[in-house]
């Protein structure tokens, strides 16, 4: 398993002005400082206590992306070093980020997660419930966060066809959400999707982050 080689290569297929977020979690310091040493600066994790743990042992210039399903009461814990959370799939979330934003005294980067794929285990907002939460407005007052797009996961499936039409659904959604809200809000401008198995049609799709894991770590041990 040579995780330098399995970077350059998911590196070498991206278009500009699509980044990679590599999937850390579950994996120890020392695969992270592997690729560290190959160049990337972006890892995910999708657990608090985990992520906290590899930010004070690894170098400063990482930057962490949440990348899992966020609890109200871990917040606090990441607001002070996260770069971006992935997985706002609420309002009171957003709310919550906002509050603890405020009190560590900084402004946190946070991308609505949409709920895309035929399968009951993902979160995220509807496209309905999403539209109805920027409609109300309230998210305006919040002057610690900053909303910079949108996420989703496709169905884990073989059928390319639903994933192709899954990220499309979503990319369409993007076009819509920043014409109406964000025309000229210039850091709205991330499109998260595509995993190890399906980032290529995600990239097709107009994703501008995919989030690689296994590709590049190997099956990650629980």
């Amino acid at each position: 398993m040579n995780i330098a080689e399995n970077l350059q290569q998911v590196l070498s297929e991206l278009p500009d002005g699509v980044r990679l977020v590599a999937v850390s979690k579950f994996h120890p310091n020392e695969a992270i400082e592997e690729a560290y040493r190959t160049g990337q600066r972006i890892f995910g994790e999708s657990k608090v206590q985990e992520m906290t743990a590899k930010y004070e042992s690894l170098p400063k210039d990482i930057e962490w992306h949440f990348i899992g399903h966020l609890q109200t009461n871990k917040i606090k814990f990441i607001v002070p070093y996260v770069a971006l959370i992935h997985g706002i799939d609420s309002y009171k979330l957003l709310v919550e980020v906002n509050k603890q934003a405020a009190k560590a005294g900084k402004v946190v980067n946070c991308l609505l997660q949409l709920h895309i794929a035929e399968e009951e285990t993902k979160f995220g907002f509807s496209f309905g419930e999403c539209r109805e939460m920027l409609a109300a407005g309230e998210w305006k007052t919040l002057s610690n966060i900053q909303l910079c797009g949108l996420m989703g996961m496709a169905t884990n499936t073989d059928d390319n066809e639903q994933i192709e039409k899954e990220f499309c659904s979503l990319s369409s959604f993007f076009k819509e959400v920043k014409d109406s809200w964000f025309a000229d809000t210039e850091a709205f401008r991330e499109l998260s999707m595509g995993m190890s198995h399906d980032y290529h049609q995600a990239i097709a799709a107009g994703s501008t982050l995919i989030r690689v894991g296994s590709k590049i770590f190997g099956d990650r041990t629980y």
